[in-house]
């Protein structure tokens, strides 16, 4: 057993993590001070290209959802029309956000330890200790949770047959390298998709681009029902639809048989109806990964409680992205948000606020803007503020078209909360952020469908 001991740890090796240590770094981080432990055995990487790029399907040359290279445009990544599947180095944080790419190497040039493959199994807040699986110590002043979330699995719910091989998931890049294997493997075959939400939608997308007979089963009787209305649903499930993709809706998956080898071949479904499948992909739900401080600092909503500064309730003890439970400035409520966008930007917050108050000094209070996009196929979508309240939609929403454009406006109380729009420019993208920032006044949602996006660009 070994002892270390570090004035900061970054605990978690995500998005959240390779940005808290480049915020680190840029406020003057000295040597030896700051150690990143990660069970991963890679250096922190922008988990989205998960789900996009690294699926790319060799010798095709498509649009947004795919590539190897970041293009940095209106705070969001894009992926651009180049051959070949992403692979590390080329999307190592902080490239999703236009800044320095951290490689391995760059963490001990900046006289930051990364320490990977290593578990920590215990930790103690009081005592400002952690221990690893290996049963090494690591102490800490000051402690940054970074931990992520996990996938929810159907093993987790006794859903019969689940442990089948190839019934798959994703969320590491490990899960992403199983992903590529079975692709390959199953070339031209059939595939289940579980799930409706963002991975159902963006996994269908990878699967049918590398030839699959693809299935999507969700219960929900519409896709990504958590954001999107049943209007807006509609479009992406006709679009896909004609793209090849077989939506059942209203059901779910009781149950998978598999060959003698063990790989599944046939997922039964709770309306009586059963799949055959070659591929199982299973995008039901996450959970934050907080067991480890169960009992030791406060919870609400799911999620570690903190403060603006993504302080918790335990002195010296921060958590931000997916496991920070929040107060949302601009809604005057407390919330836990799973998206990049927050991961990247909670993570820098903290930094500033420990830099600053080793100081003498505060930073302003976080005051965040919801943030959501995705792209599949040849589309790309954004999503600012609310989704709550009446909606309205604008342009042109024909799944046929070669190039929808189209958007929707969420009123409450009378003032525009949120706005979403598929093929939108870098302006018009910019123009819904501030117009949900900005919460106007709409006279009509009559008036907001007839101006549409020009609505936003005169806020």
């Amino acid at each position: 057993m070994a002892e270390k001991s570090f004035k900061y740890i970054i605990l978690g090796g995500g998005v959240s993590a390779g940005y808290a240590a480049k915020e680190f770094a840029n406020q003057g981080v000295k040597p030896g001070e700051l150690a990143v432990i990660s069970k991963e055995a890679v250096a922190p990487y922008e988990r989205p290209a998960l789900s996009k790029g690294y699926l790319f399907p060799e010798g095709k040359n498509l649009k947004f959802a795919f590539g190897v290279c970041f293009l940095f445009r209106e705070g969001i990544i894009i992926f651009t029309s180049i051959a070949g599947a992403a692979r590390l180095p080329g999307f190592h944080c902080c490239v999703g956000s236009g800044g320095e790419k951290l490689l391995p190497e760059s963490y001990k040039q900046k006289g930051i330890e990364l320490i990977l493959s290593t578990e920590i199994v215990k930790a103690d807040l009081a005592a400002k200790t952690l221990v690893s699986a290996a049963g090494d110590v690591f102490k800490y002043e000051t402690l940054i949770i970074a931990t992520g979330s996990t996938v929810l699995r159907l093993t987790d719910f006794g859903v019969k047959g689940a442990d089948s091989t190839n019934i798959l998931y994703l969320r590491e890049i490990d899960d992403a390298d199983k992903v590529v294997e079975a692709i390959k493997a199953k070339k031209g075959g059939k595939a289940v998709v579980v799930g409706g939400g963002y991975i159902g939608l963006e996994l269908s997308s990878a699967l049918r681009i590398n030839d699959f007979d693809v299935t999507m089963v969700f219960p929900e009787p519409w896709c990504m029902p958590r954001l999107f209305t049943a209007d807006i649903a509609a479009f992406y499930e006709t679009y896909y639809t004609n793209k090849g993709v077989k939506i059942i809706k209203g059901t779910v998956a009781s149950g998978f048989t598999a060959h003698p080898n063990g790989e599944v071949n046939e997922v039964q479904l709770k309306d009586g109806r059963s799949l055959e499948a070659d591929i199982v992909i299973v995008g039901v739900g996450a959970k934050p990964l907080t067991s480890l401080f169960k009992g030791q600092v406060e919870e609400d909503k799911g999620g570690i409680k903190t403060d603006a500064f993504f302080k918790t309730s335990v002195p010296d003890v921060y958590a931000v992205g997916d496991v920070a439970t929040f107060p949302l400035k601009m809604y005057g409520d407390m919330r836990r948000v799973e998206h990049v966008d927050h991961s990247r930007k909670s993570a820098e917050q903290a930094v500033k606020a420990i830099k600053a108050a080793e100081g003498g000094g505060t930073v302003e209070e976080y005051d965040y803007l919801p943030f959501f996009y995705s792209r599949s196929f040849d589309l790309s979508w954004q999503f600012y503020g609310d989704n709550v309240g009446d909606s309205v939609l604008f342009g042109d929403s024909n799944p046929s078209n070669p190039k929808p454009r189209f958007g929707a406006y969420w009123i409450q109380d009378g003032k525009v909360v949120g706005a979403f729009m598929e093929g939108g420019c870098g302006d018009e993208n910019k123009a819904l952020a501030k117009v949900a920032k900005a919460r106007p006044v709409a006279e009509s949602l009559d008036e907001l469908a007839k101006q549409g996006i020009s609505f936003a660009a005169k806020i």
